[in-house]
């Protein structure tokens, strides 16, 4: 059941992010299996006992005992900061996905799913969340499977979608460009994203509270290992599913003749056209991406609400705070992110792939965080004064570099080169589609 719950990790973004990132970039990033095997790894060795041993209510408590209550409080804000910029994009991957499948308006499907999760994660708790991430693995990943076997038998079997995906220069995964300009290579998909990973499992607080749920640090690495096969696995599936798509629309882009109006929607469209005719099939995979985007969103708010709680509240309330009242005001926290967090879909809806933004917006808190929790295992001589200001100076170049990236590629000053298509198949299926295509020198259009 543990074991299920951390994969609540694995949201929307997974889902429907990576196989358009595979779609239109090619499978580099599919070398992101080396990171999560090297983060388990260490992990399990490095991060894992020293927390076990502790057995701390929240992981920013370590810092306070290594340091002080300064870079304690520094270490939760920038784990508020990274789940603030994190739930929007989740709950906007659902509610992109419903819409490209029944035409109801975005905006009237994100209040919907925000609130479902609000009502159970606020009145359920962390045993609700438990029992609901159990259930929506399951979801996820049968709704995942199933619609990747269909699709797979439909096209003419993997090695049509291998050979189509050659030929478009889709197979990619070893470009050993050193250069960071580059969107992926080896280096910064297999060892940068280690970085990313290693900080959402081994300090963030939604795992560690998990990790220290379990009767014994080996039942703990146990855990662990079956999460890291979990997340390989289902990994691998949505990389997969980004070259089944290229292989069912190799000859008719349906983002190039504006069928669908963003890659993030390539999914949800080819669920509809390619599986449409086995009755519940869509439904069952719009169970798995809700689940994902609900079991994300639920973790989140009950870890932020206990860590807002901790950290920020009850030091300032006098005397000894009842489970009650202590209960009601994780509730009204965990309302209140929610409404914040629905105001926020607003703006990631216009800053292009999800799986971008999700990575350029974690590595905002993500470097940071991992520098103040390493300096205080890993570095005896390290200092309060230095880990704090460190971690302000890191939060603030990295939110500079990030922010101003996201700015300069909805300006178009940032550009990256895309996998070639065609659109040479669509005229017998639309015979309008050509005339709406855009000249576009970033999508090499292959008209035959």
């Amino acid at each position: 059941m543990m074991a299920a719950n951390c994969f609540s990790y694995i949201s929307g973004i997974t889902l429907l992010g990576m196989p358009a990132e595979i779609y239109v970039y090619g499978t580099q990033y599919w070398s992101v299996l080396i990171a999560i095997l090297l983060m388990s790894i260490g992990c399990g060795v490095f991060f894992l006992p020293v927390f076990y041993k502790l057995q701390l209510n929240t992981s920013y408590e370590y810092l306070q005992l290594r340091f002080d209550r300064r870079v304690r409080l520094l270490g939760s804000f920038l784990y508020i900061i990274s789940t603030l910029l994190y739930i929007p994009i989740v709950v906007y991957i659902p509610a992109l996905a419903f819409s490209q499948v029944t035409g109801v308006n975005l905006h009237l499907v994100t209040p919907l799913v925000c609130l479902v999760c609000i009502f159970y994660t606020s009145l359920g708790g962390m045993k609700a969340v438990v029992w609901t991430d159990a259930l929506q693995t399951i979801l996820m990943f049968g709704g995942a499977i199933v619609v990747v076997v269909v699709g797979t038998v439909a096209v003419g079997g993997i090695d049509v979608v291998w050979r189509r995906s050659e030929m478009s220069e889709r197979i990619e995964f070893f470009n050993m460009d050193p250069s960071p300009t580059v969107r992926h290579t080896f280096w910064n998909i297999a060892f940068g994203s280690f970085f990313g990973w290693i900080t959402h499992i081994s300090v963030n607080q939604g795992m560690v509270q998990r990790f220290l749920a379990m009767p014994s640090i080996n039942k703990a690495r146990i855990m662990l290992f079956i999460f890291c096969v979990g997340v390989m696995v289902i990994v691998s599936v949505s990389c997969y599913t980004g070259l089944l798509i290229y292989a069912t629309y190799h000859d008719c882009d349906r983002v190039t003749t504006k069928i669908i109006h963003a890659s993030d929607q390539l999914l949800p469209y080819f669920v509809m056209d390619v599986t449409g005719f086995i009755p519940g099939l869509p439904g069952l995979f719009m169970a798995g991406v809700f689940s994902a985007a609900l079991s994300s969103m639920s973790t989140g708010l009950n870890s932020m609400a206990g860590v807002i709680f901790e950290d920020y509240i009850k030091p300032r309330l006098s005397g000894k705070v009842s489970e009650a009242r202590a209960s009601l005001m994780m509730k009204i926290i965990c309302a209140a992110i929610g409404v914040f967090c629905v105001c926020m879909v607003f703006i990631v809806e216009n800053l292009g792939g999800v799986l971008q933004v999700s990575g350029s917006l974690g590595g905002v808190t993500n470097g940071p965080m991992l520098g103040i929790f390493t300096l205080g295992m890993f570095f005896p001589w390290a200092n309060s004064i230095g880990t704090f200001v460190g971690g302000v100076a890191g939060l603030l170049v990295m939110s500079w570099i990030s922010f101003g990236t996201q700015a300069a590629i909805a300006a178009k000053l940032i550009t990256f080169p895309k996998k070639p298509v065609s659109v040479a198949g669509c005229t017998h299926l639309y015979p309008d589609a050509l005339s709406s295509i855009v000249d576009d020198p970033l999508l090499p259009v292959e008209v035959q």
